[in-house]
């Protein structure tokens, strides 16, 4: 079974990281604690190594790099002090929480691989949660996104349909959540009126009779998630939602921007709004595909951890796409681009890039997340990566290694990436991804046309609070990583 385990990681790696692991037990070189792996990898790519005391190369006179498998008295002592690798990788993270939020240790680092692929056991669908009109606490939820040829699209979920119960079970503060979130699921809707005002307090929220059982299963999401041509007052627009940078579909991308081309659009909509990152490798092929005209310059910067700083790497604009396939690249000057406080890390590190080569890049909906950092996967291997990973363990860590920025060394504000045109969606209406009809879209759309100023009533739904909920945050969202 092990070696059955290490052929199948072979398999996944080489597509994931473009290198493999050799399947030979005799050159796997054994730690003699997965502790020490711990201690190694954070103290060799840990951002904020100089942050903590027991990371410092000083602390036992070890370098991770240079002593990968060297030890001391004091240093297996201190290793022995710890319970378990999850206890000394959560001593080992800085201001967990607050200033790291994103550094994950994955005890089975196959799970680690699969969702860099976009694969996980899942439904497919997301969901915005909001207190009813006039409760503290009653809840509703309303479908944001159904993946396309997920269960919940198969089963009929569709954007936009208002959840008020799951299994009979009226939703509240307390449940919410963990009921929207199991493995099977029947989803109890409502109908939702605005009673003819502007104000949500009394709105209502009517149940409808509707339910309809969805159950997880493994699945592999299209990031491409929508692509559409529109017409409007004689202006070809392109739309393309967008919703993961991942590099193992970079061949459906570039095929979004061959029908963009084919149709010779002359403006593009990016949306995304639920995009929390990705490959920084593949950012640097979607900003190449809509310009065309920098390649080999610089896109964006990593400046690393006080033992990486040698490893500091430029990402740069390019002319192919993993594989080699030539890009398509529509050669625009300026850009629309669709944000919500869900877009974030290489969804910002675009916008932030493409902006010192003056693209005129017009962000249209709410204020990004705010996130410059960057992750990387790192092995129990003599050099922490894809080669000779050790066989006595499935421990891997996604530590955060550095921080990104444009070309001008300009980084992201940790308070986000503020938009030309505020508008937020609304409750009341989420509208269909891609119709030219749907709010945000409209606004942009809008906006090309010249007919924007003419549109009051855009401002809807600012200061919508909805109910945040790890359990409803997708796998891996607000992480940007480096591939090794």
């Amino acid at each position: 079974m092990k070696r059955f385990k290490l052929l199948l990681l072979s398999l996944i790696v080489t597509v994931s990281f473009t290198s493999c692991f050799e399947d030979n037990d005799d050159n796997l070189v054994l730690t003699p604690d997965v502790k020490d792996f711990v201690w190694k990898g954070m103290n060799e790519f840990y951002i904020f190594g100089d942050e903590v005391p027991d990371l410092n190369n000083s602390r036992f006179g070890i370098n991770g790099e240079e002593d990968r498998y060297g030890t001391t008295a004091e240093y297996l002592e201190y290793l022995d002090g710890f319970s378990s690798p999850e206890a000394i990788f959560d001593a080992l993270v800085f201001d967990a929480g607050n200033t790291d939020r994103f550094s994950i240790i994955f005890p089975d680092l196959f799970e680690a691989l699969e969702l860099f692929q976009g694969t996980s056991e899942t439904n497919g669908i997301s969901f915005s949660a909001f207190l009813a009109p006039g409760s503290t606490t009653e809840v509703f939820a309303l479908v944001r996104l159904v993946e396309n040829g997920s269960t919940g699209d198969i089963a009929g979920v569709r954007r936009n349909m208002v959840i008020t119960g799951v299994d009979g079970i009226s939703l509240n503060s307390s449940n919410f959540s963990n009921l929207l979130t199991q493995d099977t699921t029947a989803f109890n809707f409502a109908d939702y009126d605005t009673n003819g005002t502007d104000d949500i307090s009394d709105d209502i929220i009517t149940p409808n009779g509707i339910s309809i059982t969805v159950t997880k299963e493994v699945f592999t999401a299209n990031p491409v998630h929508r692509v559409e041509v529109i017409t409007a007052e004689n202006e070809t627009i392109g739309y393309i939602m967008y919703n993961s940078f991942r590099n193992n579909f970079e061949t459906e991308l570039n095929e979004a921007f061959a029908e963009l081309q084919a149709a010779n659009v002359e403006h593009l909509v990016l949306d995304l709004r639920y995009n929390g990152g990705g490959a920084i490798v593949t950012a640097a092929r979607l900003a190449s595909m809509i310009t065309g005209q920098f390649n080999n310059e610089v896109l964006a910067k990593t400046v690393n951890g006080p033992n990486r700083q040698d490893q500091n790497t430029n990402f740069t604009f390019t002319n192919t796409i993993e594989g080699g396939a030539a890009i398509n690249s529509l050669n625009l000057d300026k850009i629309y681009v669709i944000t919500t406080d869900r877009s974030a890390s290489a969804s910002e590190l675009l916008i932030n890039s493409l902006r010192p080569y003056n693209i005129d890049v017009v962000q249209v909906g709410t204020t990004t997340t705010g996130k410059t950092t960057s992750n990387r996967l790192v092995f129990d291997s003599p050099d922490f990566g894809t080669s000779q990973v050790t066989s006595a363990h499935t421990y891997a860590l996604f530590p955060l290694i550095g921080n990104v920025t444009n070309r001008d060394d300009v980084a992201v504000p940790s308070t986000g990436l503020v938009p030309n045109i505020e508008i937020e969606e609304s409750r009341a209406n989420f509208g269909t991804l891609g119709d030219p009809d749907e709010p945000l879209l409209a606004r942009a759309v809008a906006d090309i046309t010249g007919t924007g100023r003419f549109l009051n009533s855009f401002n809807q739904g600012l200061g919508e609070e909805e109910l945040k909920s790890n359990k409803l945050n997708e796998p891996l969202s607000g992480y940007m990583y480096i591939k090794d």
